[in-house]
């Protein structure tokens, strides 16, 4: 396989680990036409030729404003040493995206876009986010193993994000601390927590999180509505509010991103971008189930 080179696939909040991405082909491999793929929350994800060892997950499923269906996941789960990819729209099919658990279907898409980390071992500040366009043919889904995702966060009553304009949708307001709780699910299980740090839009809970779980997604917890537990199954509902972050030395130590500076930082880049056309803004979940 044809190497990008300085251009690998990192180890979910712990670093830089693995081979260097293919050059992928545009075309999708035959049959998939014929064959329904269903993507959704929660779904881990690997970067061939990597080894499905090194792998993240996805945070949230939907269209863009071109109603091109995109999926986000983690910034820091790639690494461009050679700066050439990072921070860049890529319409080329340079960096396939599988189903780690189905790698034989082939990509369900491509990256189109990621943040660099910007030397840090647990992705940008406040702008750790990958954007991956999926194939056309794949069915989108709000229903992941164990969160339903009933749209976007909207919150207007919380501080800006610092990714945001003026002036800020709702969507790019930020929970507040101490009274807000988030979900989220990933290898460990289904966790629960309150929003105890908010550092520009990093939040910091007791919700657990480990490696492979980076992007993976966080749904706020709508006030009298049940939290996770064994009476449900670890079932929840509620809008898309981020995605799994990092592991730090803070307590607690799990961190997420919100969706306020996701949504932000694509509303920006697309107001400052002539052709207005930058893969996922306007990025809205899936309301399909």
């Amino acid at each position: 396989m044809r190497a990008l080179p300085g251009l690998v696939a990192a180890l979910a909040l712990t670093g830089s680990l693995g081979a260097a991405a293919a050059t992928a082909h545009a075309a999708a491999p035959s049959g998939h036409a014929q064959q329904t793929k269903r993507i959704y929350n929660g779904m881990q994800i690997a970067f061939p030729p990597n080894s499905t060892d090194l792998f993240c997950t996805i945070g949230a499923v939907g269209t863009d404003d071109h109603q091109r269906k995109i999926a986000i996941s983690a910034g820091h789960c790639i690494r461009d040493t050679s700066g050439k990819y990072a921070d860049h729209e890529i319409p080329d099919n340079i960096i396939p995206v599988v189903d780690r658990n189905d790698t034989k279907y082939g990509p369900i898409g491509y990256v189109r876009y990621f943040k660099d980390p910007e030397s840090s071992q647990t992705g940008h500040a406040t702008k750790d986010y990958m954007v991956i366009e999926l194939l056309p043919q794949v069915t989108l889904s709000s229903q992941g193993p164990h969160l339903k995702q009933t749209g976007v966060l909207k919150y207007p009553q919380g501080p800006v994000s610092p990714n945001a304009m003026k002036p800020a949708l709702d969507t790019e307001r930020l929970l507040t601390t101490g009274n807000n709780e988030i979900i989220t699910s990933g290898q460990t299980g289904t966790w629960y927590g309150t929003v105890m740090n908010n550092d520009n839009g990093i939040y910091r809970a007791p919700a657990v999180n480990k490696a492979g779980d980076s992007g993976g997604p966080v749904i706020w917890h709508v006030p009298g509505t049940d939290l996770p537990s064994q009476a449900n199954k670890f079932q929840a509902a509620g809008p898309w509010a981020g995605i799994t972050k990092a592991i730090t030395l803070q307590l607690p130590p799990f961190n997420y991103t919100s969706s306020a500076n996701i949504l932000a930082d694509l509303r920006t880049r697309e107001a400052a971008d002539p052709e207005h056309d930058i893969y996922g803004a306007g990025f809205e979940v899936t309301p399909n189930p």
